[in-house]
């Protein structure tokens, strides 16, 4: 069986501000399907691998591909393809507050399609209700709780049938039944319609629900400390960085055998 390619590929990837180095050479791959999550403690960059990876920031070096496409190419008619093939669910759904829930789940579909106006009113129908919205089309964000804006995003994120999904910190300020709720549904896309995802958080609750992989950031080490299963690092790492993440234990009472 021929190998199946990896659907992103970051190379060797360099982050900074001004002279502060975030992490430096960062390398591993995404592969189609899977959720890959991105954690580590505060500080070590998980957001802003995040943004490199779509092509909201630029590299200092190194690059990120997406179905071979680098997210930093100034190659506009490349950049239209990719923006057409990923959406993104910030932290705070990023809703524009003066438009309707039908209406910010358009923009994509008005900006990036020639469809006519009952085809984007069916579809903008049909990725409210998966996120289990259906009846609040005329509802502005401010009408909805924290769990609803959230899935709100993420119809608009959908809106393309974007073959990659990111998310920054999905769970934040949510309760955590509603946590939970949006797990659930994220499961559910990714197993229904094979979507890849990239998720950045701190919930281990959420982590070990959800992940298939994860990729662990290390602020002093500026870099890529763990890769692999959440259960088997957590049961398994030699690494007492890693330990003590998995299983709560401030630095400095990490212990052999814990």
């Amino acid at each position: 069986m021929p190998e199946i390619p990896p659907i992103i590929v970051v190379e060797n990837l360099t982050a900074q501000y001004g002279e502060n180095i975030i992490f430096r050479d960062v390398n591993f791959q995404v592969m189609k399907g899977e959720i890959l999550v991105i954690l580590g403690g505060s500080g070590c960059g998980k957001s802003t691998l995040l943004k490199h990876m779509f092509g909201l920031y630029k590299p200092a070096a190194g690059r990120v591909l997406i179905n071979g496409i680098d997210v930093a190419t100034d190659d506009e008619a490349a950049l239209k393809t990719l923006r057409e093939n990923f959406g993104v669910l910030f932290q705070s759904g990023a809703l524009f507050g003066s438009m309707t829930l039908a209406e910010n789940v358009s923009l994509p579909l008005e900006e990036y399609t020639d469809l006519s106006r009952e085809d984007i009113d069916r579809i903008v129908r049909m990725k409210l209700s998966m996120v289990n919205l259906t009846g609040y089309e005329q509802h502005l964000p401010s009408e909805l709780s924290g769990g609803m804006k959230k899935r709100a995003g993420l119809a608009r994120a959908m809106a393309l049938d974007p073959t990659v999904l990111f998310f920054d910190e999905p769970s934040a300020g949510l309760d955590p039944i509603t946590s939970a709720e949006l797990d659930i549904l994220m499961k559910q896309i990714n197993s229904g319609l094979g979507t890849t995802m990239v998720v950045v958080t701190h919930e281990l609750d959420s982590l070990f629900s959800i992940a298939h992989r994860i990729v662990m950031l290390d602020k002093e080490a500026k870099g890529i400390i763990a890769v692999g299963d959440p259960w088997e690092l957590k049961k398994s790492s030699t690494d007492p960085r890693v330990r003590n993440f998995f299983n709560r234990t401030p630095a400095g009472n990490d212990s052999e055998g814990a």
